[in-house]
């Protein structure tokens, strides 16, 4: 076999050889090669060249260029053949689908130039010798338009695996060539202004990673869901990352907050900034089939039940992740593989994010549910919108005909050729697949609402059932029965005012904190830990920690079910604890972030998986056994241990020391005590680190006595509901006395004032969390004149209580100007 020279150096000195023209070796390509080998290619070949110091590792190979692309084309007469056939279908004579096979037909009946398979045949050679035979390759499409941030061609070409011989490899390249003519590529290239004859395909041809015996997936280097900047998302499943790529596999997935992960490597081993780990189900795996190309196998008990990274490369991917996209200048979307045999880690692909960089950014648009309804089926959600509609259930799409615009569509899979309904669908639900798959990335790139692996929505969903698509609650996204009632509305993050008062907000749920991140917010006044232990954990916390203790065998049954993959129960607790707490710490990092420990009441910790056996029958749980009474007593002393690990973990492990805590319900200063002894005994030093502990002022008593509180604690924060309720002696819960409950009352506000006024004597900031500010204008400035430091209110009611506040500040200065006008005159 001939094997033409490919003499350029890895920089690309020297004259080009013939060879050349029609193949380039990946380590001689740079972003200049774009209009020569497509942004697929030109990619790979920066990252090899410009990246190898910081570790990145990409698999060696070749693309050949534009030029063979049009070598072919014009050898093989093709172009007058493809545009009159184009030219057809634009004017309507000729349907799309005729149009596009004639046009691949044709491209797959060509016959090679014999330089330009000379060329190719010799650059496979030249890459089998490198790698040792016999020598199976990846072969990708790149269009020289494609990849661009603002033509994202969102999968619409082919890519083959695990090609071998020269024979295969050409007739792969040839199928790539026909790609760029499918019936989707076509009509995707005309809505966005392509010229189909001015765009050539490059196809990339690398040694293939063999995954197959380990793993692969995605890597987006920001959260591909809410745009928030300083997250890495990996996602990886069994086997070629194909499965992942398709939405065929639900796979694992990894949050990673990026600015603490050079410190991990420079340093400090201990951190270890993972927020979150997710176990997906990886149903399936796809390998390589012995007679050529994939097939997709069941993965046994154990691979389903193991995590495919651990946690030293799950940091290595994301460190390379930062790398590229702080090379590309842009957020990118990546794809690695490891080897299983030598267990090393490459990228194979990396591409331009082309949906949250391009989001307007002076905007948030935010939707909720006016009412409730029977949930259907749930899964991931993609976007954070709502959609009404009736479902349009297609097994696959040699059934597209039948769908109808406006419906949700709901299907086990998609793939490219269902793009053409997808956007006109109001809404999609698949069975399969994550946040990375195909359904997914092209539902996010077209502003539609979905739900991805839902499992069984194909069986539970009816035809023509109208539902409403709801991926305005989080992270997981929800189908209800029926038309509910939703609203939306447009806040202008632009029209943020600057206060003296710090404004900020309260939060729960950590997808609602990402979610939230673009308020211009200075930071969260109170985060509930009860919304993670009741919806991420939902045990009772003692139950873990006596899990060997328990009788019930159903219970032991059902929370064993619930923590599987870990070997301690009481792990269970804190990893899923811990993971709440820092990704909501991340949102707004390095702005405070205040965590109250767990003010559970004895009838809502009953409720809890287990809760049952470990709490009292109260008459009145509001003034009974909460907050700081619980956190030493025999009843929960060891369930307090977990709360203090978690948050331990996440200050220290994780590196997120602008958590703070804060102490509820605090009766007495000998309770302040008990409390920080205990958690002090648990790794939690006030002081220590820079830690901040802070005190719920609900209780009369911590206004009586604050300068003892002041001496204990490092800040107040006024929990204005408990406040009024114990001040006026009215069950807050009470319909009857509700006409009475006013936090506006006269009473209730001799206590704020007081404690700001005995707060600041001692040198101690004073807060409120509550919604009366952004309800009461009035309100927001008696908080204002009264001194008050900070405001902490829901989300959506954020930019309105700014707006109170700053027009509270205003009035305030200019009656401070007049009276001092009038102290001159």
């Amino acid at each position: 076999m001939s094997q033409p020279a490919m003499t350029r150096s890895a920089k690309g000195a020297g004259p080009e050889s013939d060879a050349e023209r029609w193949v380039r070796r990946l380590d001689t390509l740079g972003v200049d090669d774009l209009p020569r080998v497509g942004g697929k290619n030109a990619s790979l070949g920066e990252m090899t060249q410009r990246l190898g110091d910081a570790g990145v590792r990409v698999p060696p190979g070749f693309a050949t260029t534009a030029d063979a692309y049009r070598r072919f084309i014009a050898d093989n007469d093709l172009a007058g053949e493809i545009a009159s056939r184009l030219e057809a279908w634009r004017d309507g004579s000729r349907p799309l689908a005729a149009v596009g096979g004639e046009i691949r037909a044709l491209i797959e009946a060509g016959e090679w130039p014999a330089e330009v398979a000379d060329a190719v045949r010799g650059a496979y050679a030249a890459v089998g010798a490198e790698a040792g035979e016999p020598l199976a390759v990846a072969v990708r499409s790149s269009a020289t338009a494609e990849d661009l941030p603002e033509a994202s061609f969102a999968g619409q070409l082919e890519s083959f695996l695990h090609i071998s011989g020269d024979d295969a490899l050409l007739e792969a390249c040839q199928h790539c060539y026909a790609s760029l003519f499918t019936d989707r590529a076509i009509a995707y290239r005309h809505e966005h202004g392509f010229d189909d004859l001015d765009v050539a395909l490059s196809v990339g041809v690398q040694t293939m990673v063999r995954s197959d015996l380990a793993c692969a997936g995605v890597l987006f280097t920001l959260d591909p869901e809410t745009g928030f900047p300083h997250t890495t998302l990996i996602q990886g499943a069994w086997g070629l990352g194909e499965s992942v790529v398709q939405g065929i596999v639900s796979p694992d997935e990894f949050s990673v907050f990026t600015p603490f992960v050079e410190r991990h490597f420079d340093g400090e081993p201990e951190l270890v900034p993972i927020l979150a780990r997710r176990r997906g189900a990886k149903e399936v795996k796809m390998i390589y089939d012995a007679a050529g190309g994939t097939r997709c196998v069941d993965t046994d008990a154990e691979e389903r039940a193991a995590l495919v990274l651990s946690d030293d490369e799950v940091l290595k991917l994301a460190r390379w992740g930062e790398a590229i996209a702080a090379h590309s200048e842009r957020p990118m979307d990546i794809e690695w593989a490891k080897d299983g045999e030598s267990g090393e880690l490459f990228i194979v692909q990396a591409r331009p994010e082309t949906v949250q960089s391009r989001r307007e950014a002076a905007f948030l648009e935010t939707y909720s549910l006016d009412e409730q309804g029977d949930e259907l089926v749930h899964g991931a959600a993609v976007g954070d919108a709502i959609a009404v509609g009736p479902v349009c259930r297609l097994g696959g799409a040699d059934e597209i005909g039948r769908f109808r615009d406006g419906s949700i569509l709901v299907t086990p899979v998609t793939d490219p050729d269902w793009v053409p309904i997808m956007r006109r669908a109001a809404g999609i639900v698949t069975d399969h697949g994550g946040r990375t798959s195909h359904a997914a990335i092209v539902s996010r790139e077209l502003g539609i609402p979905a739900v991805v692996g839902a499992g069984d929505a194909t069986e539970r969903l009816r035809d023509g059932q109208v539902v409403t698509l709801s991926c305005a609650e989080g992270d997981v996204g929800r189908v209800f029965d029926g038309a509910l009632a939703f609203s939306s509305q447009r806040l202008d993050l632009e029209a943020a005012e600057t206060t003296r008062t710090r404004v900020m907000i309260n939060v729960a749920s950590p997808a609602a904190a990402m979610r939230w991140w673009r308020l211009p917010c200075r930071g969260i006044g109170l985060l509930r830990m009860e919304y993670i232990v009741s919806h991420l954990i939902r045990i009772h916390p003692m139950a873990l920690a006596r899990f060997e203790s328990l009788e019930d065998g159903e219970l032991v049954a059902r929370i064993g079910e619930l923590t599987a993959g870990y070997d301690d129960p009481r792990e269970f607790f804190v990893d899923r604890l811990a993971q709440g707490l820092a990704t909501i710490a991340a949102s707004r990092h390095p702005e405070q972030v205040i965590v109250r420990m767990s003010d559970f009441k004895s009838n809502e910790y009953a409720s809890l998986i287990g809760g049952a056996g470990f709490e009292p029958d109260e008459e009145n749980p509001m003034i009974g056994w909460r907050g700081a009474s619980r956190y030493d007593a025999d009843g929960y002393r060891e369930g307090f241990a977990l709360e203090c690990a978690a948050v331990r973990r996440v200050r220290r492990r994780l590196g997120f020391t602008n958590l703070r805590v804060m102490i509820p319900f605090c009766r007495t200063p000998a309770e302040a005590d008990t409390v920080l002894a205990a958690m002090a005994e648990h790794g939690l030093v006030r002081g220590e680190d820079g830690l901040e502990v802070w005190v719920m002022c609900e209780v009369p008593s911590n206004v009586i006595l604050a300068e003892a509180f002041a001496e204990r604690f490092d800040g107040f924060s006024i929990g204005s509901n408990d406040l009024t309720q114990l001040t006026l002696g009215v069950d807050r819960d009470s319909e009857r006395l509700a006409h009475l409950f006013d936090e506006n009352d006269a009473a209730v506000r001799w206590m704020i004032e007081e404690v700001i006024r005995r707060a600041h004597a001692a040198g101690r900031p004073v807060g409120l969390c509550g919604q009366r500010p952004s309800d009461d204008p009035e309100f927001a400035a008696f908080l204002v004149g009264a001194g008050i430091d900070s405001i902490s209110v829901t989300p959506d009611s954020f930019l309105s209580t700014l707006r109170a506040v700053a027009a509270a500040e205003a009035a305030a200065a200019e009656s401070a100007d007049d009276d001092q006008a009038l102290g001159r005159s």
